[in-house]
């Protein structure tokens, strides 16, 4: 069974101030729009609709809290970089984003999803920037793997995890497809690492 099956919906918020109390553990998935960020997280769940994927970029206006059990969730933050949005929404979200990545103290690991034909966008690097100096993990998947040859995908993953490590450390990469469901133990192992010590019961999946 896949290690987040059992995902449900659990709070959206707009504000800081609407936040759950931290408490537990959260791992964060962040990424451009249209990067393929909700997709990603509908496939580790093994559930079509877990997060709304629409084809019109900036939809993710919110952040969506998923409840995995015990006091674990998944955060699903708005997309950014999305040239049509307001730009008082945006500042919004580029504040709120900020505030969160740099002081929420429950978050265990950030998933920065990047689209693998765009990776390492200026917004991307800027989210780098700010969840860098945590010390926490950082995981990236090279999304829509699958629109680019073997060969061309991992000259791209070679390329960006030489700059990460030169550039942020503590991080780890990978491709991942969501149409073709490539990659998904890789991510599982790592995330389900971040949500579970060795002393708890860790999911059939990760045994």
């Amino acid at each position: 069974m896949p290690l987040f099956q059992n995902a449900t919906f659990y709070i959206s918020a707009h504000n800081l101030s609407d936040l759950p109390p931290p408490a537990g553990v959260e791992v964060a998935f962040a990424g451009r729009s249209n990067a393929g960020k909700s997709s990603a997280l509908n496939t580790l769940a093994n559930h079509n609709r877990l997060a709304y994927v629409s084809k019109q970029p900036g939809r993710t206006q919110l952040i969506n809290f998923f409840s995995l059990g015990n006091d674990r969730f998944l955060v699903d933050l708005p997309g950014y970089g999305y040239a049509k949005v307001p730009e008082a929404m945006r500042k919004h979200w580029q504040m709120t984003l900020a505030n969160y990545l740099s002081h929420r103290s429950t978050i265990a690991g950030l998933v920065l999803v990047m689209d693998c034909r765009h990776p390492l966008t200026p917004l991307d690097r800027q989210m780098l920037d700010w969840f860098g100096p945590s010390g926490r993990p950082i995981h990236i998947l090279l999304t829509k793997s699958d629109k680019l040859s073997r060969q061309a995908a991992n000259q791209t993953l070679q390329k960006v995890r030489k700059e990460l490590n030169e550039t942020w450390g503590n991080c780890t990469i990978q491709l991942f497809s969501s149409l073709k469901k490539q990659g998904v133990e890789e991510a599982e192992g790592i995330i389900g690492q971040w949500l579970f010590t060795p002393e708890e019961n860790i999911p059939d999946t990760m045994a």
